[in-house]
């Protein structure tokens, strides 16, 4: 696993229109999004805790009621890898299905 180029990151906001990217000394993809109220908000963080299983990646993550805040970053690269892309990928999946 390597971390992303700068063209890669340059088309972040094309494929993840919904990822915020942060760069500097914690660079990650960030998402904001707020649910309909706690329950749904958290059925949302226990299915993509059963994705971070699969995929062996963790988010860090912050919730206050029905909004929740992920961080993507890849720790043992220091930065994006094609690891984050694809937690963001599957993440979005699981939002299409809890909006829906």
């Amino acid at each position: 696993m390597t971390r992303l180029t700068l063209t890669e990151m340059d088309t972040l906001s094309i494929r993840l229109p919904s990822w915020i990217l942060e760069k500097g000394p914690q660079e990650c993809i960030r998402l904001d999004w707020e649910g309909k109220d706690f329950e749904q908000t958290f059925d949302l963080m226990i299915e993509i805790s059963k994705v971070a299983r699969e995929l062996n990646h963790h988010p860090d993550w912050c919730n206050s009621y029905r909004r929740l805040t992920i961080r993507l970053t890849t720790h043992d690269v220091g930065g994006l890898s094609t690891l984050d892309i694809q937690m963001a990928e599957r993440i979005n999946q699981l939002l299409v299905q809890t909006v829906s």
